[in-house]
């Protein structure tokens, strides 16, 4: 019984190896010739000896697959597979037949790998899950052939997956990768600049690849090269998903970028109508006047139904009493797909579009540019205020989403009435007691001419007196300047002076007139921290004094300006030491100690020895602060909270993705251990030099994951940052180590405290408990490994079976 179609084929394998190993050597390829064959256990070699072919057994599999891998590599060598769907065993072989096809024999049963009876067929006709320089992605509409890669099931079965990578054939040409029919992901930006097709990171050498776009009456599609032969670079569309850009590089494959990176940048990821931030959590949210189409979902964390209006637009209909649709605008966005751009004079005219227009669910104006998105919102995104990058965007709204109905005008109006007259008395007799009480009343210090060194904050520490106490103590008094000193200070908040800008606003540098130097923080007004957070840093700071802890020297609350002012420190963050990729010189581990020891010491103090028990609750890379010894300084308590001895839960939560405890980001309980948890993070972050929240190899997708993988592979110096390789205490990292999985336990119970933790870290002959497994560990990365075993028939018939992957 013989099935062929031709459909299912593949090309002349021995084309195809050879037509990539010419990309690295213009030798002469190995072959094999009729009347020889392959068993499971012999290989051919390219002349260059970068690749061999022959069965590969997966690990933890009874299958054996043909296959073309990398020679030398060892570690995810496999780059292209013939048999995916046809899994054999170790008695099968591999030949070249009578009529000059390959085929795979088992027993009775073959497998057909090629048919040349099929004409044009050419050597990256048929890829699998990787894209090799030289190999094609895209199509040809006159044969209807699709160049596409598909992932395959898990790690162990290379059977085709549910993911598709592929050129989409619309108008733009964008890259999609599809989760069986659906759009899981899709590039930003179209062809063009085929440099930029894959968003590479700044981080990534660009000058490795040269990408080349061929575009045809009935053909398009990208190839590309590598600029140095001897470099090995691929691109594999990985079992969860995601394509990863990959470069083997001191025996190991280094991740250089992936896409999706994180969950906003999946397409429609939390449906339409929402908005997604990629720092808070839930990613998702629906856009202001829309609730979420099925709330039970939502609330499960299932974004994918997105949202719908809660009133309906009236759209140009006038109905008694009802006011117009209008617009809200929201700032700092990355823009939703999709829209329709159009040249106007003036944001009047783009708004006038989009309100004539019934469709229209809002508008974006730039240098004249009109974008007017109609239907559902797909993919717009809420930036953090420290990404300048973002867009304002004008969301169409009804009457009664805005506030802005006729009925709500006339109370309004009331209310407006009544409480001018009211304040107009109040403030007529405030000014009598002001002007009784004195005219000259003090605004405000002069900045200028303070003096830093008399600041409560640099006052002698003192010992902690009994918290019973602390309630009946009178508040720590904060210095309040005027905001003209303040600004005189900072030249006018002149970008010169800037330092950075944080979620709440910009960070800038002051000069006193005696030479001293401050740091200003000015909140923005479109931040999310208010009086109340302000108020809240400041007080707490002021309590607080340990030199592991900024010091807060006062603040200036004037109108709508709120700012604070802290010690200058001239080293600035600590993880523009240990992320940014133009840093001067890489810490040193005596640095990294101290730096381990200065944030146990700051959060001890927080936990059990301050004047009030405090969580910080966004302990991370960023809110280190160093001077100019590179001394660690605790900062940013805007978030910080009281904590009075048990668990607490909030409605809001708040913090970091990626540092945050899992009982904190799923539940909005916190205590202590939150703080700790945060420091593991934290403190693996310094060892490697890594940041938790990226992509890792294998099936790690944070840090964490990465660390465990290690620990539990008897393999933890690993981990360390690779320029300290040789000039840090072995014994001292693997104690770090186990430290930082004991602060990352799934459960707030199993952490130790912060008090556990000095001691862990300080005492060389302490007995540090085994670690289980971390909270995080394994979040999106495992998948199903379980073996697809698939039987042979032993039926006495000859069976030619051809299929295309």
């Amino acid at each position: 019984m013989i099935f062929s179609t031709t459909r299912f084929s593949y090309p002349f394998i021995l084309l195809m190896f050879s037509s990539h190993v010419l990309i690295y050597s213009e030798a002469a390829m190995d072959t094999i010739t009729p009347g020889h064959y392959l068993n499971s256990s012999a290989t051919i070699v390219s002349a260059g000896e970068m690749f061999e072919l022959g069965f590969y057994q997966p690990t933890n599999s009874v299958n054996y697959y043909m296959a073309i891998m990398y020679k030398n590599i060892r570690e995810d060598r496999v780059v292209w597979i013939a048999n995916r769907d046809y899994p054999v065993t170790a008695s099968a072989f591999f030949y070249i037949g009578d009529d000059g096809n390959l085929a795979i024999r088992q027993g009775r049963i073959i497998y057909m790998v090629t048919d040349l009876k099929l004409a044009n067929a050419n050597s990256f006709d048929f890829p699998s899950h990787t894209f090799l320089p030289g190999m094609k992605l895209g199509y040809d509409t006159r044969i209807g052939k699709t160049w596409s890669y598909t992932s395959c099931r898990s790690y162990n079965d290379p059977s085709p997956g549910n993911f598709t990578f592929q050129l989409d054939p619309g108008p733009e040409k964008r890259l999609v990768i599809l989760n069986g029919d659906e759009i899981y992901w899709r590039s930003t930006r179209p062809w063009g600049d085929e440099s930029r097709l894959f968003e590479f990171p700044r981080e990534t050498k660009m000058d490795m690849y040269n990408f080349n776009f061929v575009s045809e009456s009935d053909t398009s599609y990208l190839t590309y090269q590598l600029y140095r032969t001897d470099m090995v670079s691929r691109f594999t569309l990985h079992a969860t998903g995601q394509l990863r850009q990959v470069l083997w590089l001191d025996n190991e494959w280094t991740l250089l970028n992936s896409q999706p990176r994180e969950e906003c940048d999946l397409y429609a990821y939390c449906g339409d109508n929402s908005s997604c931030s990629k720092v808070s959590l839930p990613f998702c949210s629906c856009l202001p006047g829309f609730e979420p189409n099925k709330a039970e979902l939502w609330n499960n964390g299932d974004f994918k139904e997105g949202c719908f209006r809660k009133n309906e637009l009236q759209c140009g209909i006038e109905r008694p009493g009802t006011a117009e649709d209008g617009f809200q605008e929201l700032s700092n966005v990355k823009l939703p797909k999709n829209q329709r751009t159009q040249v106007v004079q003036s944001i009047g005219e783009c708004r006038s579009a989009c309100s004539s227009n019934c469709s229209c669910s809002g508008f974006s104006y730039t240098n004249r540019n009109c974008s007017i998105w109609c239907g559902s919102l797909i993919n717009l995104q809420q930036l953090p205020a420290d990404d300048n990058s973002g867009t304002d965007f004008y969301l169409k709204l009804a009457a009664a989403d805005l506030g802005t109905n006729k009925s709500t005008r006339n109370i309004r109006r009331a209310i407006i009435e009544i409480t001018t007259i009211s304040m107009t008395i109040f403030g007529s007799a405030l000014f009598i007691w002001q002007v009784k009480k004195g005219r000259n009343k003090r605004k405000g210090q002069d900045l200028l001419t303070f003096d830093v060194t008399m600041s409560p904050a640099h006052a002698e520490n003192k010992q902690s007196k009994p918290r019973r106490q602390v309630e009946h103590e009178k508040e720590v008094e904060i210095p309040l300047f005027s905001f003209s000193s303040v600004s005189a200070a900072t030249d006018n908040f002149s970008f010169s002076n800037k330092l950075g800008e944080g979620g709440f606003g910009p960070v800038y540098k002051g000069k006193l007139l005696k030479g001293d130097e401050v740091a200003v923080k000015r909140l923005s007004r479109k931040s999310g921290q208010g009086w109340d957070e302000l108020k809240n840093e400041a007080m707490l700071i002021a309590k607080l004094q340990h030199k592991n802890l900024v010091k807060l020297l006062g603040c200036c609350i004037e109108g709508d300006e709120k700012i604070l002012i802290y010690e200058y420190l001239p080293n600035k963050s600590l993880d523009s030491f240990l992320f940014a990729t133009n840093a001067i010189f890489t810490l040193p581990w005596e640095s990294r100690v101290r730096i381990i020891q200065g944030i146990a010491q700051g959060l001890l103090y927080l936990h059990e020895y301050s004047r009030v028990q405090i969580i910080h609750r966004d302990l991370k890379s960023s809110n280190i602060l160093l001077d100019e010894y590179m001394n660690p300084k605790i900062s940013d308590f805007g978030m910080a909270r009281v904590y009075g001895g048990t668990q607490q839960a909030t409605n809001r939560i708040v913090g970091t993705y990626g540092y945050m405890a899992p009982e904190y980001a799923s539940e909005g309980v916190f205590s202590v251990k939150s703080d700790v948890f945060s420091f593991g993070v934290l403190l693996l972050e310094i060892l490697s030099g890594k940041k938790n929240t990226r992509l890792y190899l294998g099936n790690s997708v944070n840090l964490i994951g990465y660390a465990w993988d290690l620990w539990t592979s008897d393999k933890p110096l690993e981990l360390m940052n690779t320029d300290l390789q040789g000039k840090y205490c072995p014994n001292a990292a693997i104690r770090y180590i186990n430290t930082a999985l004991l602060c990352v336990e799934d459960r707030a119970a199993d952490r130790p405290t912060m008090l556990d933790v000095v001691m862990m870290l300080d005492n060389k002959l302490a007995i540090i408990p085994s670690p289980v497994r971390p909270a995080f560990w394994n979040v999106g990365s495992r998948l199903d490994l379980s073996q697809r075993n698939q039987e042979i028939s032993e039926n006495k018939l000859t069976m030619s079976v051809l299929v295309p992957r």
